[in-house]
């Protein structure tokens, strides 16, 4: 059976030394084999398995304890399935709210940038139409918040 040291794994998941360690102290992984003579961590394939899927999770956001939760009901298997989806829609909501507090900012910035680039030209006519859209872009920071 091919293991894997701790260096593998991370250069494999993107998670870093620390992280690796911090999720087995966690529960979310392992335990994790030993190297009789070394000591070191020797990771199997169903290890990594979970660790991907751990790498995943961290990327989109999803906290230690919804880490739990999904590791969980993945071996629940379907038996979970409306709980798995349950949790992952939960997260794409959220993103989906940042995404929109994200282009609410954008859209200020732009504006205010259009503002200074109308005021640099000289162009009043521009500055008061853009002012217009500067206070509209306000309010949408306000709700995004």
């Amino acid at each position: 059976m091919a293991t894997f040291t701790i260096q593998d794994v991370a250069r494999r998941s993107g998670l870093s030394e620390p992280t690796l360690r911090y999720y087995e102290e966690a529960g979310l992984v392992g335990p994790i084999e030993r190297d009789l003579k070394s000591g070191h961590r020797r990771y199997g394939a169903a290890d990594l398995d979970t660790i991907e899927a751990l790498s995943c999770l961290r990327a989109v956001g999803v906290g230690i304890e919804d880490m739990r939760t999904y590791l969980a009901n993945r071996r629940r298997g379907h038996a979970a399935a409306a709980e798995q989806r349950d949790l992952l829609l939960r997260h794409a909501a959220r993103i989906e709210a940042e995404i929109v507090a994200q282009q609410a900012r954008l859209g200020y910035l732009r504006e205010k940038a259009a503002l200074w680039d109308a005021r640099d030209r000289g162009d009043e006519r521009a500055e008061s139409e853009i002012t217009r859209r500067v206070v509209d872009a306000i309010g949408r920071l306000e709700v995004a918040r």
